[in-house]
């Protein structure tokens, strides 16, 4: 059975560069309280392991991934001056993936196409 699932999934991982730890955490406060206002984002939050940071999100479709990386523009751009995108992954269905592939392209993700599963709301 095919999911009907429409939820998009963005996976960054980031390596911190030396002596920019505190810098970086302070702009995960800004992404955070940024990303919050907005409504069709599911879940949203960074994880750390010593000098890599993960930030975990999850958005109703690729509209909102989109919302989303428009809205904190300014914030990556600063956080990639203290911060190296050392991978990126966008898991969703193809339908929405697909919506994602060309306005994504510079940052080079890699796509998981999700075939399998259910979502609870």
């Amino acid at each position: 059975m095919a999911t009907q699932d429409r939820c998009c999934s963005v996976v960054p991982y980031f390596k911190i560069m030396s002596g920019k730890r505190a810098e970086f955490k302070s702009l995960c406060e800004k992404f955070v309280e940024k990303t919050s206002t907005e409504p069709k984002c599911l879940y949203y939050g960074f994880s750390f392991d010593g000098d890599q940071a993960h930030c975990r999100e999850g958005y109703k479709d690729a509209e909102a991934v989109l919302t989303h990386l428009k809205s904190v523009d300014v914030l990556l751009k600063e956080s990639l001056t203290i911060a190296d995108l050392i991978r990126l992954e966008v898991h969703g269905p193809e339908e929405e993936l697909a919506k994602l592939r060309k306005p994504l392209a510079e940052m080079k993700p890699q796509f998981f196409v999700l075939e399998y599963g259910f979502r609870r709301e």
